[in-house]
């Protein structure tokens, strides 16, 4: 038994130590390297779903795999001259002590120069607790205390993986469907742009996006909500649009906000990331900031970021 467990050992250690020489082999070159996308999030957030749509899409998915594991998966995808070029692995708390590794794998993953990114499934907890109580099951971390003890844990021990994450998808108004095509929007496509921005309008009134990068305020602008003729129209109606884009400062704001994002997504392209959220809000999202959202939307094009445009509040009146 000894024996076999030393085997198992030593195979596990010759893992680690061809890891960190991947690059370095004579067998394999960089371009073999798979590209890596790592979910994690909330418990109850979607994980499974979002790993399911990247599974769908013809990525390599390993569910609640320890951290430490994650160096030693690319290594043998790079071995597998081009049959495994996309890995996805969900990492979540359930690894309890292996999770800590995580940070560790980051650094050994950065080293060898692979390309990976974070996905981060955020919800609220009013979402989250309505989910649990659902399936009637308690939360990973909840103990002997309540589900929102569990919540509140979990966001503690997650905090500094969601500062990091390259895409925060907030699920907490979304259903399986709306989910799986935020997915396919990010992942389905073959060539992967340098940047990709969602440009998101929303109601003040009905609370902040909580997956926002930049948050944009339109309330400045008169709102339209107060012209008989406009009020059931929505941004997206020319004469919506002109009336919001005829008010003094309007279009001064749009161009600054342009500027200031082309600022921006240069800054984004040298540090790696490659998704931002940007949420264009006014009282209600459905006049103002539906407008500017579709305006900003169409400058960040021109400056060749690819970009999706969602209308979060729009209809709910």
């Amino acid at each position: 038994m000894s024996t076999e467990h030393e085997k198992q050992e030593t195979e596990r250690d010759g893992a680690q130590v061809s890891t960190g020489t991947m690059r370095e082999s004579d067998q394999g070159e960089s371009a073999a390297i798979p590209e890596l996308v790592i979910i994690s999030g909330m418990s109850g957030a979607g994980r499974s779903t979002a790993a399911k749509c990247l599974e769908d899409l013809g990525w390599f998915v390993v569910d609640n795999i320890p951290p430490e594991l994650i160096p030693p998966m690319v290594e043998l995808g790079a071995r597998s001259q081009g049959n495994v070029a996309r890995i996805a692995v969900v990492v979540d708390v359930r690894g309890r002590r292996f999770f800590a590794n995580l940070k560790e794998s980051l650094a050994t993953l950065d080293a060898q120069n692979v390309k990976r990114r974070i996905v981060f499934l955020e919800s609220s907890d009013e979402a989250l607790v309505r989910r649990f109580e659902s399936v009637r099951r308690p939360h990973p971390l909840q103990g002997d205390g309540r589900i929102v003890d569990g919540i509140a844990a979990e966001r503690d021990l997650l905090r500094e993986l969601r500062g990091d994450a390259d895409l925060v998808i907030d699920t907490s108004s979304l259903n399986v469907h709306e989910l799986r095509a935020k997915m396919d929007a990010q992942f389905a496509g073959e060539e992967v742009p340098e940047l990709r921005a969602t440009v998101m309008s929303f109601g003040f009134k009905y609370g902040l996006p909580v997956d926002a990068d930049m948050v944009i305020d339109c309330r400045f602008i008169p709102n339209p909500h107060w012209v008989p003729e406009l009020r059931p129209f929505t941004g997206l109606n020319d004469e919506v649009s002109h009336y919001v884009f005829s008010q003094p400062g309007s279009k001064e704001f749009l161009d600054g906000y342009a500027e200031l994002l082309r600022i921006v997504a240069e800054g984004y392209r040298r540090e790696g990331k490659r998704y931002v959220t940007i949420a264009v809000g006014c009282t209600g999202g459905k006049h103002r900031s539906v407008a500017m959202s579709e305006k900003l939307a169409r400058r960040l094009v021109s400056e060749g970021v690819e970009t999706v445009v969602v209308h979060r509040d729009m209809g709910r009146e």
